[in-house]
């Protein structure tokens, strides 16, 4: 453990040897906007830890994956993104789902599976929608977004349509097959799709020193022929800019690109989860020197921005939080009837 704690901070959030060239210079944003990704981020933090709190209350049941800690990439990436473009991701969609516009109240009721939750209490945390923001799902099967996330750019492109999509997976779904298949039609036609991998170093409970052979996953599809780079994670402008260049590559029709996001779960793989596969100083550790919140905010506070501005934020963050639990917990159940209902689209 010693050994792989200490490769880990020493790797985290920095570009493999000899590939420095793969980190494109920090996003420079006027302070509105940087002020926008510490809202985006906090939003997402506090959201989750509510979440938290009301599965301990038993008020969310089933699988409940937290994405603590992991908010500057999805943050990086779609604030990068312009209407019409797409988003899919795996399991741990919470942060991705709010990230696309989505109402805190919908998504904190759909945790809770009610009728008024984004996919009408029917898919729960793990199969969040939002077509309406580009959102296309959170999936459960390990790697599915890779493929899917193929199929709508292929669909974009097929229907002549200037958009670009973004397919999240994470460093455990990184071995399965059905990835590289998709990567290799990527490439050969060319589609418009960035693939991130979210690397938070463990998978469910298994750190990748472990299970992966060649652990620079953004070199995992060289032999295909599709580029990739690795980022800092924890550092929204440091995904921005990279986000920007990959997005702008893919939308000029150069083909696909492939990020490795070097990021970090504060909590388990899920609520069920209580890693004890890593220490205690580990997780201090990374919170301590690597928080993508408090990095911000004080590269905020260093370049003046007014301590009231960010308090201001975290006070109107609490009360959506606050607002969207409290809807969460009153909100009525679908009506049994509803059970048949979306079960059938037509094309």
């Amino acid at each position: 453990m010693a050994k792989t704690s200490a490769s880990r901070r020493k790797s985290a959030g920095k570009p493999a040897a000899g590939r420095k060239k793969t980190t494109p210079a920090l996003y420079k944003g006027t302070r509105a906007e940087l002020l926008d990704f510490y809202r985006q981020m906090l939003l997402i933090r506090r959201f989750e830890e509510k979440a938290g709190q009301l599965y301990g209350l038993g008020l969310i049941g089933g699988f409940c994956h937290l994405y603590i800690g992991q908010e500057a990439v999805v943050v990086g990436f779609q604030s990068a993104l312009r209407e019409g473009d797409t988003v899919i991701t795996g399991y741990r969609s919470h942060g991705h789902v709010l990230a696309s516009g989505a109402d805190p109240k919908a998504v904190m009721a759909e945790l809770t599976g009610r009728g008024a939750g984004i996919s009408r209490g029917k898919g729960g945390s793990m199969h969040m929608f939002n077509p309406a923001g580009g959102f296309y799902g959170g999936h459960g099967i390990v790697g599915a977004p890779v493929p899917l996330g193929t199929g709508l750019a292929f669909a974009a492109k097929y229907r002549n349509r200037d958009a670009v999509t973004l397919a999240y997976f994470g460093d455990g779904a990184a071995n399965q097959g059905q990835v590289y298949e998709a990567f290799n039609m990527a490439v050969l036609w060319k589609l418009p799709v960035v693939y991130i991998v979210e690397n938070n170093h463990y998978a469910m409970g298994t750190s990748i020193e472990r299970a992966t052979g060649q652990q620079e996953l953004y070199r995992r599809g060289e032999g295909l022929g599709l580029y990739g780079r690795q980022v800092d994670g924890m550092n929204v402008l440091a995904v921005r800019a990279a986000a920007e260049e990959a997005i702008a590559s893919v939308r000029a029709g150069k083909g696909p690109t492939l990020i490795e996001a070097m990021t970090y779960r504060y909590r388990g793989h899920s609520m069920s989860d209580p890693a004890k596969y890593r220490s205690r100083e580990e997780v201090q550790e990374m919170r301590k020197k690597h928080d993508p919140i408090d990095t911000l905010r004080q590269d905020l506070l260093a370049d003046g921005c007014p301590e009231d501005d960010i308090k201001a934020i975290d006070r109107k963050v609490k009360a959506i939080v606050e607002e969207a639990a409290d809807f969460a917990r009153n909100a009525p159940e679908p009506e049994p009837a509803s059970l048949y209902e979306d079960v059938l689209a037509e094309a």
